[in-house]
């Protein structure tokens, strides 16, 4: 797809983790960290800055080595942000990199590359077959294939044969036939396009085709295509799904569109872009033929819908053993995407009153980042016109300023003051999630009291159940190994004489944390039994229940924003680095978004598991996870998940722009993600993983002024 093009990068430092080995092959013996076979693709990289001294422990050379050793040129030191607003306003343009500035007399025209047959210029000259002996036969029209397509066929059993892009394709050779992606105009691929025509014409053999292919297939019924403004083109574009309405998080690299006007009578829109509203994808409405414009196999990109591929190999298994009731393509995926929200997760009416719990008070050298959550949730609340209560002890705050809230009450947040305050107000709603671990220390505790029940209190956005089950170390570490992931080896104990017997266990050193604490209180490393006695009986003054962990001192230490409707439709919306490795808690740690060091497979592979885990807890709003990550290998454990707005939560809202804590609110009340507007351009939706062109660096201030 990149075929002739100059890629401009506009990620704010390029070349962190470097080039890993070109010799690595997987378990299919394809090249294990690349797209293709013949090295780079692009004609040249313009970059903001370049890295040249790589921190990942698969680097084997820098990006500038790479690119010299493949003769394609760079550039960097460029403003690219100025840049992309040019190619904003004036729409893909033609360029050139040159090392003096040519002179006025010069005869030298740029040549527009969409004027050349790209696809043939990239198109494999014979047929190769994978996995000899997989089932079912999938033919794969190479039109500038990814590798990533053939895995994900490969790794499902399936025998692939990729050919050329003018193969003479013979329905009987196949049991199902696949259209990739590639460069250009999809004009000029009138070969593909008639032979995509005849096997429409001669069988009713499965059909799927991704961004050209996505084109071909649809010019091959008589659709018309044409060429977008400004394309689209990154890792974090949504598309709406038609038939469930969920949206999703796509990879995408294209300039050319198709035009839904000229669909015929018994075709549909599959997916549609939530921002341009352009065409995302096409399906036949009975027969098995479907395409997509964005990039399901991902590589680079979000990997949440790979499973187009296991939609489509079911469909040719089905159509090939003529086995079992056939369902359509249509209601395949729909099956396959449709979501049921868990009764009571969504407001049957709308609250008139809502409590909001505030973070109690502050004490010297506190920051009070829980201020920002607990304003933004009240101006989400007064934009639906719902009257909001808040309890919080701190009058130096934004949130107790006059104009925010409708009443406020400056007292401590313990059971019994909330109580009399419900009593007085007698409000339908509550928001725990706003005002950090305080707010949700208390809200456990009146739960577990039984005064929401009693005076028909609505919890609004993440059930309190999660809440306990991501505070509760132990029940947290099953419930997140019933998906198959991984807490650091760990035990929970209740006394000084059980943490002895755990570390034993466990081994030196370990770690020791107190549950439901605040700021990490009572937590650190032992290296022996004495310290440990000393650390046990410190942090089981502060909670009743101790964790000890094996220690992962030295592990890169990573953590991801996530937030989730009711509807499931789920993003990652900032990942950060912290500078000091595991062990130095984030709120005393120098943090850096977006993440420095993270490979694209590390950063998706993690991206994936937040969601995995977000969505079997049920969290609604906004949360964060923890990870720790090996230095030198892609081992990693969950450390823990909030399920409520934390520190972190205030930086990422800084950092990117998105205003998690206002959309958390919003979608607390039952707004499906995807409504909500992007409070930046007031156009697009927020339903979208923001893209940093800058680093943002949290460094910890110790104003030690006020103590002499």
């Amino acid at each position: 797809s990149y075929r002739a093009q100059i890629l401009v990068l506009t990620y704010p430092i390029v070349g962190n983790y470097g080039v890993p080995s070109e010799n690595d092959c997987d378990e299919y013996n394809l090249p294990k960290h690349f797209e293709w076979t013949d090295g780079i693709s692009v004609s040249g990289l313009v970059v903001g800055e370049i890295c040249e001294t790589p921190s990942h422990w698969g680097q084997t050379k820098t990006l500038s080595k790479w690119m010299e050793e493949q003769g394609v040129p760079g550039i960097s030191g460029i403003d690219t942000r100025a840049l992309t607003k040019k190619i904003r306003e004036n729409g893909t343009i033609l360029g050139r990199i040159v090392q003096t500035l040519p002179s006025p007399h010069s005869d030298k025209k740029f040549l527009d590359p969409n004027t050349r047959n790209l696809v043939a210029e990239c198109s494999v000259k014979k047929s190769t077959v994978y996995n000899e002996n997989g089932f079912p036969r999938i033919c794969a029209i190479d039109c500038g294939l990814k590798l990533n397509q053939i895995r994900c066929f490969v790794s499902r059993g399936a025998r692939v044969e990729l050919v050329p892009w003018d193969h003479e394709l013979k329905p009987n050779d196949f049991d199902g036939l696949f259209i990739s992606n590639g460069p250009g105009d999809p004009v000029v691929c009138t070969k593909t396009v008639n032979q995509i025509k005849k096997v429409l014409k001669e069988s009713d053999k499965p059909i799927f085709g991704i961004c050209l292919g996505h084109q071909l297939l649809s010019a091959a019924i008589g659709c018309k295509t044409y060429k977008m403004k400004y394309g689209n083109r990154g890792h974090n574009l949504p598309c709406i799904h038609h038939g469930t309405g969920r949206c999703y998080m796509t990879s995408q690299n294209h300039g050319f569109a198709v035009d839904t006007k000229t669909l015929p009578a018994n075709w549909e829109p599959l997916f549609t872009n939530a921002n341009d509203k352009t065409n995302e994808g096409i399906r036949h409405k009975s027969k098995p033929y479907f395409s997509v414009q964005f990039h399901p196999e991902h590589t680079a990109g979000p990997q949440d819908l790979e499973l187009l591929f296991d939609v489509f190999l079911d469909t040719v298994k089905e159509h090939t053993t003529k086995s079992g009731a056939k369902k359509s393509v249509k209601e395949k995926l729909i099956e396959e995407l449709s979501y049921t929200p868990k009764p009571g997760s969504i407001p049957q009416i709308k609250p008139r009153k809502v409590l909001i719990l505030g973070s109690g008070g502050l004490s010297i050298g506190q920051a009070g980042e829980f201020d920002y959550s607990g304003s933004q949730a009240i101006k989400a609340m007064r934009e639906e016109k719902i009257q909001t209560i808040l309890i919080n002890p701190n009058i130096a705050t934004v949130q107790t300023s006059k104009g925010l809230a409708d009443k406020v009450y400056f007292l401590p947040l313990t059971r019994e003051y909330v109580e009399q305050v419900i009593k007085a107000e007698r409000p339908n709603g509550v928001l725990l999630t706003f005002g950090g671990q305080t707010a949700l220390n208390c809200g456990v505790e009146l739960e577990r009291a039984g005064l929401f029940s009693k005076y028909n209190l609505k919890i609004l956005g993440t059930p309190i159940q999660s809440i306990i089950e991501t505070e509760d170390r132990k029940i947290f570490s099953e419930r997140v190994a019933e998906i198959g992931e991984k807490v650091a080896p760990s035990e929970a104990v209740y006394s000084v004489q059980e943490a002895l017997e755990a570390a034993t266990k466990l081994g030196y050193p370990v770690m020791a944390r107190a549950a439901f604490s605040l700021g990490g209180l009572g937590s650190g490393f032992a290296n022996n039994e004495e310290e440990l006695m000393n650390l046990a009986q410190q942090a089981l003054a502060h909670s009743n229940q101790l964790i000890i962990d094996k220690s992962l001192k030295g592990w890169k230490e990573v953590e991801y924003e996530v937030v989730r409707d009711a509807y499931d439709n789920c993003i990652t919306v900032c990942n950060m680095e912290n500078l000091d490795p595991l062990g130095i808690h984030t709120g005393e740690s120098i943090v850096v978004a977006p993440s420095q060091t993270l490979s694209n497979k590390e950063y998706n592979m993690l991206r994936t598991t937040a969601i995995k885990v977000i969505r079997h807890f049920g969290v609604i709003g906004e949360c964060n996870i923890q990870y720790a990550l090996n230095p030198l290998s892609e081992q990693y454990y969950i450390i823990e998940v909030n399920a409520r707005l934390s520190r972190s939560s205030a930086l990422a809202s800084k950092a990117t722009g998105y205003p998690l804590a206002y959309v958390a609110a919003k979608l607390a009340l039952g707004v499906r993600l995807p409504e909500i507007k992007n409070s930046v351009t007031g156009v697009t939706t927020a339903c979208f993983e923001p893209s940093l062109d800058y680093c943002v660096v949290k460094i910890p201030r110790w104003d030690l002024a006020k103590f002499v």
